[in-house]
């Protein structure tokens, strides 16, 4: 294989790999939806297979529809419920799920005609590899996290809802690594010199990958809800009762004011620590792609500050809910690609 055809194959795996990103921050867009939507519980059973298919006559919704009424969330919350209003959140889900199985094959099957065809550059395989099988254990996660609310309580835990936000995140950023990797080979160093803050620059994603996980306790416990104002929590900047729980650090995780406070710290904190970065990477940027770099961290963070804000006083609407949720991963994306400048270009 010569270099030339070795870089066209690169280029077709690239586009392959950003595609599947794509739809991937849709899947993450979605699953927000359901969540805000109450959607996540309609659907009782885990069919991996026969799931495909979806309710198609009106016995078929009435059996659907019966199986969802032995469970809490109908009896403690949408008691008297109808069939077209259980139409709706059902088909959220089953969305979301139908999405998850279409990543799978929108994956599995161009993964195998590379590999066959032997496109894939050396040394990549393995990474792909592992991309697959974190697919595998999301849906596994996924119906885990379903499980927590079949119970007594009829809500899921936030700590199975954050892993399964952060699987997703992680699995979207790994694959544009790659894509990255693959799509600027021409502009891949040989030497061992580093650009100023390579290092930190990976920091900063794993700074706005914790923040994600912030946001799925504050979805996980309705905590955006409980403090609908800006810049105060209610009459004061610091709220009442901030770690009031046995033992204190379980608030992190199970107060909604803690969660809250935890949450508006760590933005304010981040849009300090990524404006700085932003401005020290473009300043000592010499060319085009590190500037370039920086300004998109910047925009993305100033578009993202809006939504949020936006978000908590208008009570966290679906939409920017979605909206906020996406801000956030294409935040990450914006850091990665900063990252990927600095420590591989």
């Amino acid at each position: 294989m010569t270099h030339i055809e070795q870089l066209h194959y690169d280029r077709q795996v690239a586009r392959w790999l950003v595609f599947c990103a794509a739809v991937i921050f849709a899947m993450i867009l979605l699953g927000g939806a359901t969540r805000l939507t109450n959607s996540g519980l309609s659907i009782v059973e885990w069919k991996p297979l026969v799931g495909v298919i979806p309710p198609l006559t009106e016995q078929d919704w009435q059996e659907t529809f019966d199986k969802y009424k032995q469970f809490p969330e109908y009896q403690k919350i949408n008691h008297g419920m109808s069939v077209h209003e259980f139409k709706t959140i059902f088909m959220y889900e089953y969305l979301h799920r139908l999405l998850g199985r279409a990543i799978g094959v929108l994956f599995a099957v161009p993964l195998i005609y590379f590999a066959v065809r032997r496109r894939l550059r050396p040394g990549l395989a393995p990474g792909l590899v592992i991309l697959f099988f974190m697919g595998g254990l999301q849906g596994l996660l996924g119906w885990y996290m379903v499980k927590s609310g079949l119970v007594d309580n009829p809500r899921v835990s936030q700590y199975r809802l954050t892993a399964h936000l952060g699987v997703a995140v992680a699995i979207y950023a790994y694959m544009l690594w790659l894509a990255f990797d693959l799509m600027f080979q021409r502009g891949r160093r040989t030497s061992n010199e580093r650009k100023p803050y390579a290092g930190w620059t990976l920091c900063l994603v794993g700074l706005v990958y914790l923040m994600i996980l912030s946001g799925g306790l504050v979805a996980g416990t309705d905590a955006g809800f409980a403090y609908p104002t800006w810049p105060l929590m209610g009459d004061s900047f610091v709220p009442p009762g901030l770690y009031a729980t046995s033992p204190a650090w379980l608030a992190m995780f199970e107060d909604v004011t803690t969660i809250q406070f935890n949450h508006r710290m760590f933005a304010y904190f981040l849009f300090v620590v990524l404006s700085v970065s932003a401005f020290l990477v473009y300043r000592s940027a010499t060319q085009g792609w590190g500037r370039l770099a920086a300004i998109l961290l910047v925009l993305m963070l100033m578009i993202q500050v809006l939504l949020g804000i936006s978000t908590l006083l208008l009570h966290v609407p679906v939409v920017l809910g979605v909206a906020h949720q996406g801000g956030a991963v294409m935040l990450l994306t914006a850091a990665l690609f900063l990252s990927h400048v600095q420590v591989r270009q």
